[in-house]
């Protein structure tokens, strides 16, 4: 019996880097590895706007059948009003007149995103391969969700069943609103989203909660499911807690911005009594202006920052720390649980996140040992927190009972048995 086909459309693949890559990079090598045959649609990486390489996941996609395509790329022009390389994640820079008529240009001339261009080319690929193969699903993935906006018009033509994946939400997405966006560019961004909740067979978040309860307002028909991104059990068998001899060490990694309530850490620590020297280490995508408010703020500490690391590189930094730091971005508490937060949970070290302790990321760190999610404004909370880990170093270890189940394997068994091999 061969093995069921399924066709997976994203942008963002290896040697692109970053949480949204590692979500289909290690679903697609499981599904490989529990007999089915993923197909990925993608582009030359050489026309990509990436805000980040990581080579080190193409490993794990070597086995894996790609088509690569060309795309069209005006974001490239755009990006350079920010005086940068590609979009910034997370935020939108409005620090002059030139960059908030940057973002006004892409939130209502870029629907429903700048990367708009690639449509035609993945959906003249996947036609190929719909009109050649039989193909039992089709997957978007976004943001970019001008992605699923290649699979739509295909839906009468060919019989294939639809899985629609929100990675992060769509027209409700937290910084939309740094756009500067006109009325009729976002009704028409809504009745984009619309249209694809409708017409897809399944649709996928990493969360459920609210965010499903928008979305089933707006498709009542449609199949929500929420499967996170998890770890990859593997690699953390290669890695051992490591904590630095003499200091109090800090760790936080991943896309940092003004979006995010990194100053209450810092109001805290600054009035935390610290017995040890402190050491904070800061690796992932941010403004070195950012950098620079932490070693402002905490003169007498060691501010280390190790720009952005590769997967391997990041998973090594970790387990080094005392406290592995997390900020949610304002506006999305109840829209995500990263996989950071998730790699976190698996490293043992204890976690303190920054945001709300009712939201969804909240009720998952309340079940470990030593983890805690803690509103900004509670400075002795957190404070607290800290003072505790400081004490019980190297003692204070993070537990979860039930962390098997959120191996990047696992969460792909659940992908097949409750979505995949479901009848629609």
């Amino acid at each position: 019996m061969s093995a069921r086909k399924l066709v997976i459309l994203t942008y963002y693949w290896p040697p692109s880097g970053g949480s949204g890559v590692q979500r289909w990079v290690y679903f697609t090598h499981y599904l490989k590895t529990l007999g089915w045959e993923p197909i990925v649609i993608t582009l030359d990486p050489k026309q990509a706007s990436y805000p980040q390489e990581d080579k080190s996941l193409q490993a794990l996609t070597q086995d894996i059948r790609m088509i690569r395509t060309p795309t069209r790329e005006p974001i490239r022009r755009y990006a350079r009003w920010f005086g940068k390389g590609s979009i910034p994640q997370g935020e939108v820079p409005q620090l002059h007149f030139f960059q908030r008529v940057a973002a006004f240009i892409r939130g209502n001339f870029f629907i429903p995103d700048a990367r708009k261009g690639w449509i035609p080319f993945a959906q003249k690929a996947l036609r190929t391969i719909l009109e050649q193969e039989t193909i039992d699903w089709v997957i978007s993935t976004g943001p970019p969700h001008s992605t699923h906006l290649a699979v739509e018009p295909l839906r009468q033509a060919f019989d294939f069943r639809w899985l629609v994946d929100f990675r992060d939400p769509w027209s409700e997405l937290f910084y939309n609103r740094q756009f500067y966006r006109l009325p009729f560019a976002v009704r028409k961004d809504q009745v984009y989203e619309q249209k694809v909740l409708q017409q897809a067979d399944a649709v996928l978040t990493t969360v459920e909660g609210e965010l499903h309860q928008k979305l089933q307002a707006k498709a009542p028909a449609q199949r929500f499911f929420a499967l996170p991104n998890g770890f990859d059990a593997d690699a953390f068998t290669k890695h051992q807690r490591s904590q630095r001899q003499g200091e109090f060490h800090l760790v936080y990694t991943g896309l940092l911005t003004h979006n995010q309530s990194y100053p209450a850490l810092l109001k805290a620590l600054q009035q935390m009594k610290s017995s040890l020297p402190l050491r904070i280490s800061l690796a992932g995508q941010m403004e070195l202006s950012l950098v620079k408010d932490f070693q402002t703020a905490l003169p007498e500490a060691i501010v280390d920052y190790h720009g952005y690391l590769t997967h391997a590189e990041a998973l090594a930094l970790m387990h080094t720390a005392d406290v592995l730091i997390n900020f949610i971005f304002e506006g999305a508490h109840t829209q995500m649980i990263s996989g950071k937060l998730l790699e976190y949970m698996a490293t043992g070290v204890p976690i303190l996140s920054l945001g709300d302790p009712q939201s969804e990321a909240g009720e998952l760190l309340d079940q470990g040992t030593a983890a805690a999610m803690i509103a900004p404004s509670d400075t002795q909370q957190i404070i607290a927190f800290l003072e505790k880990a400081q004490q019980q170093k190297g003692q204070w270890i993070n537990g979860f009972s039930n962390k098997k189940d959120w191996t990047r394997e696992g969460i792909t068994k659940r992908l097949i048995h409750e979505i995949l091999q479901k009848p629609v």
